[in-house]
């Protein structure tokens, strides 16, 4: 079965209109397709939706014009400086982008450049700068709660297109999964998402393979994302992170289905 719950569409920073990406998902055979627009962020206007009641009304018209060929769910990728109204959608994928620094923001994955900006305001400590990032989002995760925690290690995004800074890092790796420990006691699904792999930005998806191993040994639930920004990468790389998930022992992923998320053996 072809699903994927983290689609971004031309109502946030994606390139298809919601429309394009169902009629897609219905040729290519997918049974479910989830949207999930960057929720407004009122410090940053470059990738959040700005008209998210437009948004939900388009989805919820897609779902009574299509739903009987395919199951459509109106999620939201909300930031986690930046709470949505849970009751408008049917899941909430958190995820942590920037760093708060008193009252600035900077983007943690957005480009390169704006990645280095966060090093060198950490001084170019990765060990400080892991730090803070894990523990702001974590906290988030405890308080929150959100159906799908979002690439949760994607300060690591840019580790393969320079000089590693994280994934061959020992202590980095300590506290990644210090972390990751703690946000698994949260009843929470994490994705393994493929977005920068599909952008050709590093061959592995996050999370990273070593985070996966905890997330095994904790019992979690895990879900795979495309992360996709067009059309043609909705279900970019899953066979190969399915390889990866029953290598490392996972039997199964969860999916959305009739309204809940379910198994699906792997």
């Amino acid at each position: 079965m072809l699903v994927n719950y983290h689609t971004h569409t031309t109502f946030c920073d994606g390139e298809n209109t919601p429309e394009e990406i169902v009629l897609y998902a219905i040729e290519n055979g997918f049974s479910s397709i989830g949207f999930s627009g960057h929720g407004y962020t009122p410090f940053d206007l470059r990738y959040c939706m700005k008209d998210t009641a437009g948004y939900i009304e388009e989805i919820f018209r897609l779902k009574n014009n299509y739903g009987k060929k395919i199951e459509i769910y109106c999620g939201v990728e909300e930031d986690a400086f930046s709470y949505t109204n849970r009751n408008d959608f049917d899941y909430i994928i958190g995820s942590s982008h920037y760093f708060r620094v008193g009252d600035k923001y900077y983007p943690i994955d957005s480009s390169y450049d704006y990645f280095k900006k966060c090093l060198e305001i950490f001084e170019y400590d990765v060990i400080k700068l892991a730090e803070n990032y894990y523990r702001t989002f974590v906290s988030y995760i405890r308080e929150r709660k959100p159906d799908i925690v979002g690439h949760f290690d994607v300060i690591t995004k840019f580790d393969e297109i320079d000089t590693p800074l994280f994934l061959n890092n020992s202590d980095y790796l300590k506290i990644a999964e210090k972390y990751m420990k703690i946000a698994a006691q949260s009843d929470v699904i994490f994705e393994i998402n493929t977005g920068a792999m599909s952008r050709k930005i590093r061959k592995t998806p996050y999370l990273g393979e070593n985070l996966l191993y905890v997330l095994k040994t904790q019992g979690s639930k895990v879900i795979l994302s495309s992360d996709s920004h067009s059309a043609d990468t909705l279900n970019a790389y899953f066979d190969e992170v399915e390889y990866m998930l029953k290598e490392i022992g996972f039997n199964y992923v969860y999916e959305l289905s009739e309204g809940e998320f379910k198994k699906r053996f792997i």
